[in-house]
């Protein structure tokens, strides 16, 4: 079998860099070459995952068809490659000494004091090489999570050295992303904290093989020349990544610098073909050259950190270019929206797309946002809390309930609306045990979402607590609310739609997770869509 190649992406001076986007931008190159490639990411906070974490501390917390719950990163992988990741593809610090402590607990170690090395790094290194025992990839990119130099970042740098050590020269290879600011008093750029950064992972026994510049000017030939010299690596392993008008840029901007070439030349790996980048391309050009604009309203409590709602940015921006229409996004927090200023503030949207979230902040301002944009046709989308709060709010205002509610804000309303999913109920550990991943859905011929599919078998990604209460259904039913998607298995609602109003869908499930360049998501197409024709018979 042909060995497993790894390509391996560490930080310095900053975070923020954008490591993820460079690595997600090399693994496209790659795979327009006609490799295969995955990228895992290893993170160094003792979390074991994201999913208890507040989307204030850390952004998003992206899901995979097989329930992980991830960091944020893996859904750029996503984005720009077009295949799935899984539980292989994300490693944290809590996940792996989780697992060292209870096979010591279990004896496995046979007496033996267990330490950081080798016991951690053994651990981290058979994590790095799961995915590569699959076959299924040539070329494997880990993104080493924090900045060289970080306490808890040593560990996987060692595991890192004592893997180029095992695989050998030729089977790995080290990109170390730096910054190279401009210092505007000075007016040149500065090339110490890179090489700053070099010297603590030479420290570390790691000597890179490729440097990539971030930088907000170019790097002249004399800057580039120094840095190769003072950190021992070639002149033309020196990769500008000059700031960029999006993030959809970079593959092309590293196929200009020629990155991808550089690591299948150290990896002793043939060029195969030119990578084909054409529908790349076609997209970019479409994103960049809109022929209409539109105005989306998106209500969430944690609008004030982009982040935290990262791919529904995304599953936007793909939507928006799919239609040649820019999406302006107008982040809105639901805690400033009240029944006396909705209209001033939504008044001149055309189109609102309600955020997911959990708890009961902010969301009496989700629910007259929804009363607002229902009895004036303006176009709805609700994901997740988004779509219960659309429930809600109907039932309070068409159906008459007035003390409807969520039993996870409310557990004595007498109409629960949504309640505690059945299986959750005994449930009392929080980390990693909602209802998570990739479930089927079976859509109403004819609805809003069949027709935006165009099949009426789905599967979606989930993660969630709490469902619609079907004990209510008819009531919605006789009351002009449709159910147009439910699971085969269980009856659990994933759609609900207005049928006599131009766009309102809410659904239970997270379409932005499986929105990607080569694919927007249809759900999000749709509604752009829906809010350009607003837009255009105003």
């Amino acid at each position: 079998m042909e060995k497993t190649k790894y390509i391996f992406v560490t930080g310095g001076v900053t975070s923020s860099l954008g490591k993820g986007i460079i690595s997600a931008s090399l693994a496209r190159l790659l795979q327009g070459r006609g490799y295969s490639v995955t990228i895992q990411k290893l993170d160094p906070y003792i979390n074991v995952d994201p999913g208890t974490m507040n989307p204030y501390e850390h952004g998003e917390c992206y899901v995979t068809d097989d329930g992980a719950e991830t960091d944020l990163d893996l859904g750029h992988y996503e984005r720009f490659l077009n295949v799935h990741t899984s539980q292989a593809n994300n490693v944290t610090t809590g996940r792996i000494y989780q697992y060292v402590i209870d096979q010591e607990r279990q004896g496995a170690f046979l007496g033996k004091t267990v330490q950081v090395i080798p016991h951690i790094t053994d651990e981290i290194k058979r994590r790095i090489k799961l995915l590569g025992e699959t076959g299924e990839f040539q070329i494997i990119i880990t993104e080493i999570g924090g900045t060289v130099g970080d306490i808890e970042s040593l560990p996987y740098i060692e595991a890192m050295r004592q893997l180029r050590w095992e695989l050998g020269a030729d089977e790995t290879l080290v990109i170390h992303l730096t910054l190279v600011p401009y210092l505007a008093a000075a007016g040149e750029l500065k090339t110490k904290p890179t090489q700053h950064s070099v010297k603590l992972l030479l420290e570390s026994g790691v000597q890179p093989d490729i440097l990539v510049a971030r930088t907000e000017h170019t790097l002249g030939d004399d800057v580039r020349r120094k840095i190769a010299l003072f950190c021992n690596v070639n002149l033309n392993a020196v990769v500008e990544s000059i700031d960029v008008e999006t993030i959809y840029d970079v593959p092309l901007k590293m196929l200009r610098e020629k990155l991808d070439r550089l690591c299948l030349a150290k990896l002793h790996l043939p060029l195969k073909n030119e990578p084909d980048m054409e529908s790349w391309k076609d997209f970019l050009f479409r994103l960049k050259n809109p022929k209409h604009e539109i105005n989306i309203a998106l209500v969430g409590k944690y609008v004030e950190l982009p982040d935290a709602y990262k791919s529904i940015i995304e599953s936007f921006i793909h939507a928006g270019a799919e239609r040649e229409t820019k999406v302006q996004l107008h982040n809105i927090s639901s805690e400033t929206i009240t029944p006396e200023n909705v209209a001033s503030k939504l008044g001149n949207i055309d189109g609102m797309l309600v955020a997911p979230g959990f708890g009961d902040r902010g969301i009496e301002g989700k629910i007259d946002a929804i009363k607002f944009v229902r009895e004036n046709n303006i176009p709805f989308f609700g994901i997740c809390l988004g779509m219960q709060c659309a429930v809600i709010e109907y039932a309070r205002n068409v159906l008459g309930w007035k003390d409807a509610h969520s039993t996870e804000m409310n557990s004595k309303t007498k109409h629960p609306v949504i309640d505690f999913m059945e299986s959750q109920k005994k449930v009392t550990r929080k980390g990693g045990t909602m209802r998570l991943g990739a479930y089927a859905c079976d859509l109403t011929k004819g609805s809003k979402a069949n027709l935006a599919y165009g099949k009426q078998h789905i599967s979606e990604r989930h993660r969630h607590r709490f469902e619609f209460n079907n004990k209510f259904t008819d009531d919605f039913k006789n009351a002009g609310m449709s159910f147009s998607g439910t699971n085969p298995e269980t009856g659990l609602v994933e759609i609900i739609e207005i049928e006599k109003h131009p766009y309102f869908v809410g659904v239970q499930f997270h379409p932005e997770l499986k929105s990607t360049v080569a694919n927007p998501h249809p759900l999000f197409v749709k509604f752009v869509k829906a809010a350009l024709e607003r837009k255009l018979v105003k």
